[in-house]
């Protein structure tokens, strides 16, 4: 079963009766309000090349629809809509009881020196952090602007070799998710990181992701806001709350 096959099937009974309330396509962040008040946000891409200035055929038809059929959209083929589904399921995981673990994400892999690692999407805040430990490090982005990056090809064999890995969740908008967890093989940690993450261990089960660190709305009016006016994490992290769940 594919990891998204997997999320809606676990969130379906919490979408029950639920409808959309609000929903905003921020060009760094996308953001949906649920009837009941439940927030959830999950990164924008729009990768998607389009001869048009329209990016959604269903604009002006979203926000009164149920939870369920929005949720459904994240075994759709377009990253707008699959951004929206993944924003209906945080939203719905939004009050759920979790077992949180405190501690700063990265520090909770305790990665050492004689570690490989293999970072999936940059991590500019991120990157001088592992440096410093010293380890053999890899980083995979699209990007190949980015500083100091391998290509997907050559990810991927990283991360079958790696012992720690970091995996953005936007693999799961783009849809390259389920590749990564089947590319690794032998790792003792890796984490789903970034305020997309869908803290829900369940989904999780049975792959070897050991740890989730995303995140949860606090200010929903601010965090639309900063949507709307095309903010991202820097501007979002002071209204929301990150935290980990261990899988």
């Amino acid at each position: 079963m594919k990891l998204y096959e997997r999320m809606i099937e676990i969130a379906g009974p919490w979408a029950a009766g639920r409808t959309v309330k609000d929903l905003r396509f921020g060009l760094g962040y996308s953001c949906v309000e649920l009837d009941d008040g439940r927030m959830g946000v999950a990164c924008t891409l729009l990768s998607e090349k389009t001869c048009s200035c329209t990016h959604s055929m269903h604009a002006g038809q979203i926000v009164d629809s149920s939870a369920e059929k929005i949720l459904a959209w994240l075994g759709h083929d377009h990253e707008l809509e699959r951004a929206a589904g993944l924003a209906v399921f945080n939203a719905l995981n939004a009050t759920n009881s979790r077992n949180f673990v405190a501690g700063e994400a990265i520090s909770l892999l305790k990665i050492q020196p004689a570690d490989h690692v293999v970072m999936v999407g940059y991590f500019g805040p991120v990157v001088p952090v592992i440096k410093a430990i010293g380890c053999r490090f890899e980083i995979v982005e699209l990007n190949p602007e980015k500083p100091d990056v391998v290509s997907p090809e050559a990810g991927f064999r990283a991360l079958e070799e790696c012992d720690v890995a970091i995996i953005t969740s936007t693999s799961i908008i783009n849809g390259t998710c389920d590749t990564l967890l089947q590319a690794l093989k032998r790792n003792r940690a890796a984490v789903m990181l970034g305020p997309s993450t869908p803290m829900c261990h369940e989904a999780f089960a049975g792959t070897r992701i050991t740890q989730l660190s995303g995140s949860y709305v606090v200010d929903k009016d601010l965090v639309k806001t900063i949507i709307s006016e095309g903010g991202g994490t820097r501007l979002l992290k002071k209204h929301l709350r990150f935290n980990n769940i261990m899988v």
